[in-house]
């Protein structure tokens, strides 16, 4: 099932998107879900076009922990060695945007890089999980693009300015909670030409090696979201750029960046 996080005549609520195709394309509905998707939920039978409402962000996670450097050849082309233990850092709420909101330029950088990512969506509160309860505690999964200002991250020991800035975590369009996410194809487009193009099955650590590694330490709640890393094909963004994250079975979420103002 595809479950978005939506406005209309300013009011927010889930839905379930039924029908085929894109955002882009119509043919979408959305069956509105009563209460929150995280427990047992019903289906409200109230239906509306996916062109009439305003997209939002599909969760508001408390945290959002991002994993760098999961795949070697994103490693090798930045001129790193692959860690012997999963990098982890954070992203804050403030930098969650959803799909079709705009990515601004900060001002403190010049060189702002994509990063395509497969994001996981947690379900329920969980810490200390075990390899085989991981699947119980996942809500689901969607597309991710970890926005980089690559100079800043460069000259900075810690990444929280590099990869914190306000907009700088665009999630959507929607979370896929029907998914096996072992080998999807990730893919980035900067006006609509290809640069990154990748699989989840070349991770170096698994979503269940992330989340055992991550819940070891603290505690997640529903809503939270893990990054699993960027395959290889980062690159420059400038005010204008029109990027898409698509990944195989889930969707495509598009930005736009423009100047910070």
């Amino acid at each position: 099932m595809r479950i978005a996080r939506f406005s209309i005549d300013g009011n927010v609520a889930f839905g379930a998107v039924e029908g085929e195709g894109t955002v882009e394309s119509g043919g979408l509905v959305l069956d509105i879900i009563k209460g929150i998707p995280y427990t047992d939920f019903e289906l409200s039978g109230t239906k509306v076009p996916l062109s009439k409402v305003r997209l939002l962000p599909p969760v508001l996670p408390n945290k959002v922990v991002a994993i760098g450097r999961n795949y070697a050849e994103h490693a090798k082309e930045l001129g790193n060695e692959v860690p012997e233990v999963p990098v982890a850092f954070f992203k804050p709420t403030t930098s969650v945007i959803g799909p079709g909101d705009a990515v601004e330029f900060p001002s403190f950088s010049s060189e702002l890089h994509h990063e395509a990512e497969l994001a996981v969506v947690i379900g329920r509160m969980c810490r200390e999980v075990p390899r085989e309860r991981v699947k119980d505690v996942i809500f689901g999964y969607t597309c991710a693009n970890d926005v980089t200002a690559r100079d800043v991250q460069k000259r900075e020991a810690q990444w929280a300015r590099a990869k914190g800035f306000d907009t700088s975590c665009p999630l959507g369009p929607w979370v896929e909670t029907d998914l096996d996410p072992s080998d999807l194809a990730v893919q980035a487009t900067v006006n609509g030409e290809q640069r990154q193009l990748g699989r989840t099955s070349d991770m170096i650590r698994s979503i269940e090696d992330l989340v055992v590694h991550i819940t070891e330490a603290m505690t997640l709640l529903p809503g939270d979201v893990i990054l699993t890393g960027t395959p290889a094909g980062v690159g420059l963004l400038t005010v204008g750029d029109e990027v898409a994250v698509t990944i195989e079975g889930i969707g495509t979420l598009t930005n736009r960046v423009i100047k910070r103002g």
